[in-house]
């Protein structure tokens, strides 16, 4: 063999034996304004790179002595001349870390993907908590802020999306930042007016049928019923739990009752699956913990989730009770401000601040464009979804019979054409 052919057969087997996928994106990301920190990780078969980057934002950029936080930002590259899908998390990312996540949109599209976790959530929490930072105006600005920094590498179109809270995340980043996304999918977003909103509980007196809608009450009420049974089993289970709570657990069990109708559409919306009066003690018992928990309402559940409650009563609202079908069962007086009692405290005081409803509301009546809504039939959140009649510019499907767990490769064949067809066409 001569010294040609050595060479030859040498270069081929180096050749092999390079990856099939190199690129210079982590010194690229490295090197944009914001950015601190990047580290690439593991990426399933959809992407071909994968980083988690730290982008250092100012807690208000109006007032830099505040100081600043840094905020987590997941990176699924498939190529730079590949659509951006924009996941404007309202809550912790941590999903987002799994190599194998892949947003239903970046599927549909093809596209990279760049999720943000929300500021004060999870990892992305200034060291010193000052609740009045925590505003949508602020964290619209914080997702503006990435989008600038990262369009320098992926310039071709973007579009936003986010699921429930996420959801109202990405059509708030909207009306801020108008110009920033060629088309935002916001999922079961609702957009409500106040800390107890008023719309959801007639319309949970009207969802499904009469006999359905009997069979959920009729629930709630052998719940109360059976208390004296039931509770010692609910006490064992906090205790077992090691759970907290602001409010006697007597009061717990109210709430956790009060709380089933809402859960039960919400996530099941079969009631197939109610047990009967027949029922024993224990299987009523384990049917309504597992819709309706009382850890949702402890302290230790919902610590990871305090900057929502803070949210939902400055801006962005959450629902109420109806009691009087169970009055004289319940143990609490009046549901009225339970959200401040059970999930604020003494602590935290906080006055709605009803004009980012309003404001919202209007945008999406008279001048979101490229908007896709979609919402469940039975899903609660759907009563506070936002009237967008008159504005071409919004495509609103609702699910027949679904929750809140609706997507649009759950929907209709019809419905799900139509709304692929737009969001390709809005991306093209």
């Amino acid at each position: 063999m001569n010294t040609l052919h050595r060479f030859l057969i040498y270069s081929l087997i180096f050749a092999y034996s390079l990856p099939l996928f190199s690129s210079d994106l982590h010194s690229k990301l490295e090197s944009l304004p914001g950015v601190v920190y990047v580290e690439e990780l593991k990426t399933g078969d959809s992407f071909n790179e994968k980083f988690l980057i730290l982008f250092e934002q100012y807690l208000d950029p109006s007032v830099p002595e505040a100081g600043k936080f840094r905020q987590r930002v997941f990176i699924s590259h498939k190529s730079y001349d590949a659509p951006v899908v924009y996941i404007t998390e309202g809550y912790s990312a941590d999903y987002a870390e799994s190599e194998n996540y892949v947003n239903e949109l970046s599927r549909i599209l093809d596209a990279n993907q760049i999720c943000v976790e929300h500021r004060y959530f999870s990892q992305s929490v200034p060291e010193d908590i000052d609740w009045s930072y925590l505003t949508t105006s602020l964290a619209a600005g914080d997702h503006h802020n990435i989008l600038v920094s990262l369009k320098s590498l992926y310039q071709k179109k973007w579009v936003s999306t986010g699921i429930s809270k996420g959801g109202q995340t990405c059509l708030l980043y909207q009306m801020y930042y108008p110009n920033d996304v060629t088309a935002t999918v916001a999922y079961v977003a609702p957009v409500a007016t106040a800390l107890e909103d008023g719309r959801h509980e007639p319309f949970i007196n009207n969802i499904s049928t009469k006999k359905d809608r009997k069979k959920i009450n009729d629930f709630q009420k052998e719940a109360l019923k059976r208390r004296s049974t039931i509770f010692p089993m609910f006490k064992q289970y906090i205790q077992l739990s090691k759970l907290s709570f602001r409010v006697p657990i007597e009061e717990v069990y109210d709430y956790c009752v009060l709380e089933y109708s809402f859960a039960f559409w919400q996530w099941i919306g079969n009631t197939d699956k109610i047990p009967s009066k027949k029922d024993p003690d224990n299987k009523i018992f384990q049917h309504l913990i597992t819709v309706s928990g009382p850890d949702y309402f402890s302290i230790e559940g919902s610590a990871d989730t305090k900057p929502f409650y803070y949210q939902a009563a400055k801006e962005l609202g959450y629902y109420g009770y109806q009691t009087e079908h169970l009055d004289e069962l319940l143990k609490i007086k009046t549901a009225k401000d339970y959200f401040k009692i059970v999930f604020l405290g003494k602590g935290l005081k906080v006055d709605f601040y009803k004009q980012t409803a309003i404001d919202l509301q209007k945008f999406l009546k008279t001048k979101a464009k490229n908007t896709i809504l979609i919402y469940g039939e039975f899903d609660p959140w759907t009563a506070a979804a936002p009237d967008v009649s008159g504005n071409n510019g919004v495509v609103k499907v609702v699910k027949p019979g679904g929750t809140h767990a609706t997507r649009i490769m759950s929907l209709p064949e019809k419905d799900k054409e139509m709304v692929v067809n737009f969001i390709k066409t809005w991306m093209k």
